[in-house]
């Protein structure tokens, strides 16, 4: 059982202005109906059943608005499978709150800081601004559009089993992963500003570059707590380059 690639491509548009209504009364539950609306409509032919399977989808809801299409997905796969408006709304109340932790963590604690400081990065390694402005831009969205057309999609197809798909995907064990490649691009960033930060590239700069970027390795690798302990050694040896610059 297939949505129509026509419905599909339309909720996944709509999904991204499921914020568009946001208020205090029932969160992005009225962005929620609107997007979900393709899908009842052919559903729903008959225009007073459509106006309360409408009605239903427009109460209260929230959760991440990238994560957004995976609920919708799967509450399109109840509709179609006739589950009773009490389950459904069960099921939307149970989803809420994971989806927005799990959007929390792994895209504004996790992809949208890798992505500036990979923006960063080029900026520190000579490429102009609009350049890394543009790269950042591309990057994210490009992360961000396949994020709700996975969701989409999987949603879909698991239904009311999509929480138990989201507990054994890639997709919710990548938030580590994030963090870490983003301590890394931080680190390296770093020791380029070290590096750039003494004319001629002594050579004792180009050792505290080398450390940092052990350092950051080590970070990536080995947790929070090294994490934490890598960026304090690497912003002395930047502080300790700076200082040298200024001597030469």
């Amino acid at each position: 059982m297939t949505m129509d690639r026509s419905v599909w491509w339309a909720v996944l548009a709509r999904s991204l202005a499921v914020q568009g209504s946001w208020n205090y009364e029932t969160l992005t539950g009225t962005g929620f109906g609107f997007a979900i609306l393709p899908a009842l409509r052919r559903l729903y032919p008959d225009p007073a059943a459509l106006d309360a399977a409408v009605g239903r989808h427009e109460t209260p809801f929230n959760s991440h608005p990238y994560l957004a299409p995976l609920a919708l997905g799967a509450v399109i796969r109840l509709e179609l499978d006739g589950e009773p408006p009490e389950v459904i709304n069960r099921f939307k109340a149970a989803l809420r709150g994971s989806l927005g932790t799990l959007g929390d963590q792994l895209v504004w604690a996790g992809w949208r800081p890798l992505c500036v400081l990979a923006a960063l990065a080029l900026m520190v390694a000579g490429a102009p601004w609009y350049v890394a402005v543009l790269a950042f831009l591309v990057v994210y969205n490009i992360g961000h559009l396949a994020l709700m057309m996975w969701g989409l999609s999987v949603g879909f197809s698991e239904g009311r089993y999509v929480a138990e798909r989201l507990r054994g995907s890639v997709v919710r064990h990548t938030h580590g992963r994030l963090m870490k490649a983003a301590a890394f691009v931080a680190s390296l960033t770093f020791a380029l500003v070290a590096v750039a930060g003494v004319p001629g590239l002594a050579a004792p700069t180009s050792t505290m570059a080398t450390v940092a970027l052990v350092g950051a390795v080590a970070g990536a690798g080995w947790g929070e707590r090294a994490r934490r302990v890598g960026f304090a050694a690497v912003a002395v040896l930047v502080l300790i380059g700076v200082l040298a610059g200024t001597m030469v």
